[in-house]
């Protein structure tokens, strides 16, 4: 049986304005996730992530390593129950 998850990250660096959350919208699309992602005040990028959990963990990994550019210092990673409310993923402004 397939766990599904919903994972809540807060993403800590150099992650604005070097196309982080293109970079995690991709992900989403390879890994077949939904959710959605956007820019926090604070310079940290907050991204959603719901899915399959093991798919959700290797795109968690790969967030660590960021496009070009990004330096990635920390991630937050706030587990929630799935609840299938997202439709593909978005970037939110």
């Amino acid at each position: 049986m397939v766990e599904e998850a919903r994972a809540h990250l807060f993403i800590k660096g150099r992650v604005q304005g070097v196309f982080y959350r293109s970079f995690t919208r991709d992900l989403a699309h390879s890994f077949g996730l939904k959710g959605w992602a956007r820019n926090l005040r604070d310079g940290r990028v907050e991204v959603v992530f719901e899915g399959e959990k093991g798919n959700i963990d290797m795109a968690v990994k790969k967030c660590f390593i960021g496009p070009p550019g990004s330096k990635v210092i920390d991630i937050e990673i706030k587990w929630d129950t799935f609840t299938g409310d997202q439709e593909g993923f978005s970037i939110r402004y």
